[in-house]
């Protein structure tokens, strides 16, 4: 008797152990049918890009520095030029630890900053082309040339963010999957001002041939 009631409580026990199992793999069926993953995956490729477009701008403040030493030993007198450098990158370190990409006023001030930044940039390698030994100096064609990298570079990274909101933003808005992420808290994130992407992309630029300078490249606009 005392047998048999052990079997039957074992029983018992088993059969829960099963029937739990079975709701957890139904329910992580059921996440996974409702593109419970494929909103974590997007997720985490947006922050991924947002790093990356993180990296490249503070690349670039990185380099200012030793820009405007340099330029400062053959134009000193540029003093209004080299200030608007100055600060811009002030501006822009002080926004970038700040930066929410998640918050619309976050990143519109964000490309705000950086979009002076290269206005201020953009003026003071026009001013460049006024002195002929600044031109020609070793240490200045090295760092306008880093600087047209980096500028390559956050184009790059600045279409992986763009396309990688823009697919999580589909993502999170098609039925089911909206269902699934408005139950979990996801939203469509903010997006990056992309209206005049193309004069962006194009980094500042300074012909040290003698020649006529390269037009400057255009500030970003701002998000809206």
């Amino acid at each position: 008797m005392v047998e048999s009631t052990k079997k039957q409580g074992t029983a018992r026990q088993l059969a829960r152990w099963v029937a739990a199992a079975a709701v957890v793999g139904f329910l992580a069926g059921g996440m996974a049918g409702c593109g419970y993953n494929d909103i974590q995956r997007g997720d985490e490729a947006t922050k991924s890009a947002w790093a990356e477009v993180l990296s490249q701008y503070q690349r670039r403040a990185d380099l200012i520095p030793n820009l405007v030493n340099t330029v400062k030993g053959y134009a000193a007198q540029e003093k209004e030029v080299l200030l608007g450098v100055t600060e811009a990158r002030s501006r822009v370190g002080q926004v970038q630890q700040q930066a929410n990409p998640t918050d619309p006023g976050s990143l519109k001030q964000f490309e705000s900053a950086q979009a002076q930044m290269s206005s201020a940039l953009s003026r003071l390698l026009v001013v460049a082309e006024r002195y002929p030994e600044l031109k020609s100096d070793q240490n200045f064609r090295e760092l306008q040339a880093e600087l047209a990298g980096t500028e390559n570079r956050i184009t790059v990274a600045r279409k992986r963010y763009i396309d990688s909101i823009n697919a999580y933003n589909v993502l999170v808005r098609e039925f089911p999957v909206n269902l699934t992420a408005k139950v979990l808290g996801y939203a469509p994130k903010p997006q990056f001002s992309v209206e005049n992407e193309a004069a962006i992309s194009k980094p500042p630029t300074v012909d040290f041939g003698g020649g006529q300078s390269a037009p400057a490249a255009q500030p970003a606009p701002a998000a809206q």
